[in-house]
């Protein structure tokens, strides 16, 4: 449906990457356009309420997820798991990278790619893959903390979410319905 794809980015240590990124899908769905979600670091046996919320079928919106567990917390410590989740992610990249040449959706949100570059998680050759293989008309959206200049440099448009206050500073737990 796009006439010409952009690439955007949402980083920063802000709020609201991933809630953007799922407007940005709802409002593509809306007007007829064929979306992928594709989450990484955040499994299928994750509770995620955007996840159920598009699984209840309303809206037209493919939601994938890393099939690779992942502790924000411990994870990070384990050498083999580290090793999994980065091959893993590679072989979504390349399928990514795939079905953005196919056009088989109109808009590809990699949410949380950011955060697996500036970690080490994911090769910037293998984003770049994805963005200069796609079909010119198909729109990428790449959300995560940490977005390098290089990456910026390949972006049409980059929105920088910037933590002013959180209930998270006070030590308030993340809840149901409004963070996850």
């Amino acid at each position: 449906m796009l006439e010409k794809g952009l690439v955007q980015i949402y980083t920063g240590d802000g709020k609201g990457k991933t809630t953007a990124a799922f407007g940005l899908a709802l409002r593509a769905a809306g007007q007829g356009n064929k979306v992928l979600i594709y989450q990484f670091l955040k499994p299928p046996s994750l509770d995620i309420g955007e996840r159920f919320a598009l699984q209840l079928g309303a809206v037209r919106i493919r939601v994938e997820a890393l099939d690779v567990e992942w502790d924000m917390a411990k994870s990070f410590e384990d050498p083999q798991q580290v090793s999994k989740t980065q091959k893993a992610i590679s072989d979504a990249l390349e399928r990514l990278a795939e079905t953005g040449e196919k056009r088989f959706y109109d808009v590809l949100i990699l949410d949380e790619i950011v955060f697996c570059l500036s970690n080490g998680l994911a090769k910037l050759q293998d984003v770049r893959s994805v963005i200069d293989r796609r079909d010119r008309r198909v729109e990428v959206v790449l959300t995560g903390r940490g977005a390098s200049e290089e990456l910026i440099a390949m972006a049409d448009l980059v929105t920088e979410m910037k933590n002013v206050k959180h209930p998270f500073d006070k030590g308030d737990s993340a809840r149901r319905g409004i963070e996850f």
